[in-house]
């Protein structure tokens, strides 16, 4: 038998591995109260201990896990347009892959970017008004793009964001919504890796080492969801996406 500990933190130091669950903690934090952010937070983080696919799959990994923590209720609570988005999320996730391997390096990181600045700029502009009901072409197109990014860059929040933080709903609807969607994500996006044969046995090890901190961290988050106004909801939803959109303009710089 395998020394299964010793083979999981092989070639990590007990600082990277610090790093690892302090970051886990946080990006869970930001989950908890902003509803998302956590994928887009943690991979770059856990890409700098492991490498960057086992970051992802190690996000994914985690993201199903917390997302069934509560699915009950945060689905009771979604909006209808969530299970549409997820759905067709689910059977984009392949093709994202399948993009990701066909394309250049430096043009994904350039896309990539891209995307994230673009959904930071959506989410400034003016609120829909609000008797506004989102189309088919933009429930499915969210849907559709969502599942792209999830397999070409473990983000799915891109599209899904601005659908909903651009109407006016409150934002326990919205919250709930983006949660339901980004569990159903996960799943594509692990079901997808074990498909691929681009998955190990290391990486739900690892998410099972760092899962205890994004129960604290998601636990702490949802409390203070709890607590502040929806302006402040609004303002800090907007903060994490803007931080997320740099970071990956900070990464294509450095490429």
């Amino acid at each position: 038998m395998p020394n299964w500990p010793a083979a999981m933190l092989a070639g990590l130091t007990p600082g990277q591995i610090a790093v690892m669950i302090a970051a886990t903690l946080a990006a869970a934090f930001v989950r908890g109260l902003a509803g998302f952010g956590m994928a887009i937070l943690l991979v770059p983080v856990l890409g700098l201990a492991i490498p960057p696919r086992e970051a992802v799959v190690v996000a994914n990994w985690l993201g199903l896990l917390i997302g069934l923590v509560g699915v009950k209720r945060i689905a009771g609570q979604s909006e209808r347009s969530a299970f549409i988005i997820s759905a067709l999320a689910v059977m984009a996730t392949p093709l994202g892959v399948w993009l990701l391997a066909v394309t250049d390096p430096a043009l994904a990181r350039l896309l990539i970017a891209l995307i994230a600045l673009g959904s930071f700029v959506l989410v400034l502009l003016p609120k829909r008004p609000a008797h506004h009901l989102p189309g088919v072409l933009e429930t499915g197109g969210t849907g559709l793009v969502s599942g792209v990014l999830t397999g070409f860059a473990g983000m799915p929040g891109p599209p899904v964001v601005p659908y909903y933080l651009r109407r006016a709903i409150p934002p326990q609807l919205a919250r709930a919504s983006m949660m339901t969607i980004f569990l159903a994500t996960s799943i594509a996006g692990v079901v997808a890796a074990l498909a691929l044969g681009v998955a190990t046995w290391r990486e739900p090890l690892l998410a099972a080492l760092l899962f205890p901190a994004v129960l604290l961290g998601n636990w702490l988050g949802t409390h203070a969801f709890g607590r502040v106004g929806e302006a402040a909801w609004r303002i800090f939803t907007g903060t994490v996406l803007g931080l997320a959109a740099m970071a990956a303009l900070w990464r294509l710089l450095q490429a």
